[in-house]
């Protein structure tokens, strides 16, 4: 057993100059520290992430942490994550975690985790994978893999400022991309070649756009290039063009709830119907090689994602995200609805490390409609990112298909790579 002896929390500050939350905790072990990120683009049913009356500080979920749940969970075994996660729910008391917040709670959840696999002696990934129940369920022993990675290397929409990117011309301002990431997927056997392989894609659409626009340096968010261009096409032709022969496919987040308004969806510059949109999103996959498309309309149009699920569900992923929010109840809502076929799984929409495993194992228990075991999850970072590397072992632990940590450029996304290098080696 390996007893919880103090938690302490303090403001550190995330990619975008955000603060955020750290948290140290301590056992008879030692010290083990968790950061959370926060998200540019959210969906409505996301836990609430608690900030302070300037909308920016986050020392009221600080001081929640420090005086209303450390208390409760010192002489707890971290080995129980379950059992600490619905403490520390039942003292939010809110179904949103608003009282507490859902970053202050997180932090904590995380933190417990790391403590657990620590006083397990077992790597991170290993403790997430026995959370999930899998193993003692599974009659074999269960091969755990280092999931695809989705690499953001173009983005638009709410990661990229919408002022000050000066246009061709040199002056003003340019048109962004209304969908928010442009990912490549590398199809290589081991996570090290793909990383190689992005790597050189990458290299290969900075000499394009340096040579077509004279520069490359206007970056995103989540440290994808974001183009001197408004038209996907186009974006989508850059990336075609730098993949070339390499076996690479191509994923996109519209985001598209970002481009919604007064029942049109506002994209390339045109004001597309939901069926009009379907078919622009038929003509795209027929064009590039798509494997994937996420929250292609809006949050609340679940007519939008079921058209699109009854005609395309045999080509492509289709994915929740702001329809989903790693919630149980929205999960199984859009199961019932046959909405989609993939889910997002990001841990600051739900709060807890516990409710995201159980998020993830739901998901996979549903059948698709192509007969395969189970829609497809895909673990993701956010665009306000920390050092954390969490996700690496999390995505692993939980067997998902995917995750997502944007591109191998900045160092809060490439942390999570390199965790994933690291336990490719392990396993």
């Amino acid at each position: 057993m390996n007893k919880i002896k103090s938690i302490k929390a303090k403001e550190i500050k995330d990619s975008r100059g955000n603060p955020t939350i750290e948290v140290k905790l301590e056992t008879g072990n030692g010290k083990f520290f968790a950061s959370v990120p926060s998200g540019a683009s959210t969906g409505k049913n996301e836990a609430l992430e608690l900030r302070d009356k300037d909308g920016k500080g986050v020392s009221s979920a600080i001081k929640n942490i420090n005086k209303i749940i450390a208390p409760k969970l010192i002489d707890l075994n971290s080995e129980n994550q379950a059992e600490i996660d619905k403490i520390m729910i039942d003292l939010d008391g809110t179904e949103n975690k608003s009282k507490l917040g859902a970053n202050a709670i997180l932090a904590v959840s995380i933190a417990v985790c790391r403590a657990g696999a620590d006083s397990k002696k077992v790597p991170l990934y290993q403790h997430i994978f026995e959370l999930t129940g899998l193993r003692d369920r599974s009659p074999r022993p269960v091969q755990l893999v280092v999931p695809l990675a989705m690499f953001n290397i173009l983005e638009g929409g709410a990661h990229v400022p919408q002022d000050g990117i000066p246009n061709a011309e040199g002056g003003g301002t340019t048109s962004r991309l209304d969908i928010q990431e442009f990912m490549i997927v590398p199809q290589k056997k081991t996570f090290a070649e793909n990383l190689v392989l992005c790597n050189k894609v990458f290299q290969n659409l900075k000499t394009l756009l340096t040579e077509s626009y004279g520069k490359s340096d206007i970056m995103g968010d989540e440290g994808g290039f974001a183009p001197l261009v408004s038209k996907t096409q186009q974006a989508l032709y850059l990336l075609k063009t730098a993949i070339g022969q390499e076996d690479v496919k191509i994923a996109l987040d519209c985001a598209a709830s970002q481009f919604f308004n007064d029942g049109k969806y506002k994209i390339d510059g045109n004001d597309l119907s939901r069926t009009e949109l379907l078919d622009y999103y038929k003509n795209l996959i027929n064009d590039f090689d798509i494997i994937s498309i996420e929250d292609p309309f809006a949050e609340e149009d679940w007519q939008g994602f079921e058209n699109m699920m009854s005609s395309l569900c045999d080509k492509i992923i289709i994915v929740g995200d702001d329809l989903t929010t790693t919630n149980i109840n929205k999960i199984k809502e859009a199961h019932n609805k046959s909405a989609c076929n993939g889910v997002i799984l990001k841990l600051n929409q739900i709060g807890t490390v516990s409710e995201t495993i159980e998020a993830g194992k739901l998901a996979k228990s549903f059948g698709s409609p192509r007969g395969e075991a189970g829609w497809k999850t895909i673990v993701s970072h956010r665009s306000g990112e920390t050092m954390d590397d969490f996700i690496a072992d999390l995505a692993v632990g939980i067997g998902a298909d995917y995750i997502k940590s944007g591109s191998p450029t900045k160092e809060e996304r490439m942390v999570k790579y390199s965790r994933l290098l690291e336990i490719e080696k392990n396993i």
